[in-house]
């Protein structure tokens, strides 16, 4: 397939993809999402899973299609079903791979996972929001408000910091989140991405501020938001939305080398990542954020971010 080389695709980065198999449908399957990603000219997918940890599969599908020039990445998402917050699930995530003799993998550099997730779906701050019972909610992970964080997310962080990966902070709340940013850039870890669609603009500019990079979705303004969906278990539940047009002035006010943009793209009702990705783009540029912006949140700001420049 050619491609004109201003495609707004070319050399994109989806750091977003959840194409792993799921509890629901998806519209590909992750050997499916990197095969067209790379035929779009895209530099790279990460794929992201509910319920294991995604380097495995990620380092799989990038030796067998064996690309110099596009990558599939991985890591873990910390929910319970995939161990929770375990340190030695984290040691594993980010040591996981094909590595030779010297602990390189086949391009040369560390194996393993580029980013550890705090929970998404299993925090306090979305079961509220999902309105779930108190039983569950009592569970869920949450961010003590004051004092030192328990354990053992000390250790997790300095693995985290010790690997040069990336600290993705989950679905916290902004107060949660930013003290999680603090504690992280105090034990030493440069590389954080903070989901950020539906906080205010000012949230986001304080996540900004405290040294994380924010990521805005085109799932939190598709139609999927207003579908009942499965994410971590048996039961369905519709997440907020927002706008298109208040995302674009959001992004109007931040720096994009601080922002990235991705699809959160693979469940059946959206398109296939690689284009809910080109229909959230070129929804932005419609509503007025600049092309040249655009590829730098796509582009440039993920390079940057998951090692990849």
């Amino acid at each position: 397939m050619t491609r004109h080389p201003d495609d707004i695709l070319s050399g994109a980065i989806d750091g977003h993809v959840h194409a792993c198999a799921h509890l629901n449908a998806r519209s590909v399957t992750a050997l499916q999402a990197a095969r067209a990603a790379q035929a779009a000219g895209m530099r790279a997918i990460g794929l992201m899973d509910n319920f294991a940890n995604s380097a495995c599969i990620a380092a799989l599908i990038d030796a067998e299609l064996g690309a110099p020039d596009f990558t599939v990445f991985g890591g873990l998402i910390m929910e319970p079903q995939a161990g929770g917050l375990n340190p030695r699930a984290v040691s594993a995530a980010l040591g996981a791979g094909y590595p030779d003799t010297a602990g390189h993998d086949w391009r040369g550099a560390r194996p393993g996972a580029r980013f550890i997730s705090f929970p998404t779906h299993a925090t306090r701050h979305v079961a509220r929001i999902e309105g779930r019972s108190g039983v569950y909610l009592e569970a869920c992970f949450a961010l003590p408000e004051h004092g030192p964080l328990p354990d053992p997310i000390p250790e997790i962080l300095d693995l985290i910091a010790a690997a040069d990966a990336v600290l993705n902070t989950g679905h916290l709340s902004a107060d949660e989140t930013l003290r999680l940013i603090e504690a992280a850039r105090a034990r030493g870890i440069d590389r954080i991405l903070t989901p950020c669609s539906l906080f205010p603009t000012e949230a986001t500019e304080a996540i900004i501020a405290a040294g994380a990079v924010a990521e805005m979705s085109y799932f939190f303004v598709s139609h999927a938001t207003q579908v009942p969906l499965t994410h971590v278990d048996a039961e369905a539940h519709k997440i907020p939305t927002t706008t298109l047009s208040d995302m674009a002035l959001t992004l109007l006010r931040l720096d994009p080398a601080r922002c990235v943009l991705s699809s959160d793209c693979g469940v059946s009702i959206l398109p296939v990542p690689t284009e809910g990705l080109r229909v959230f783009l070129r929804g932005l540029e419609a509503s007025g954020v600049p092309a040249p912006a655009l590829r730098q949140m796509v582009r440039d700001t993920p390079a940057r971010l998951f090692g990849l420049a």
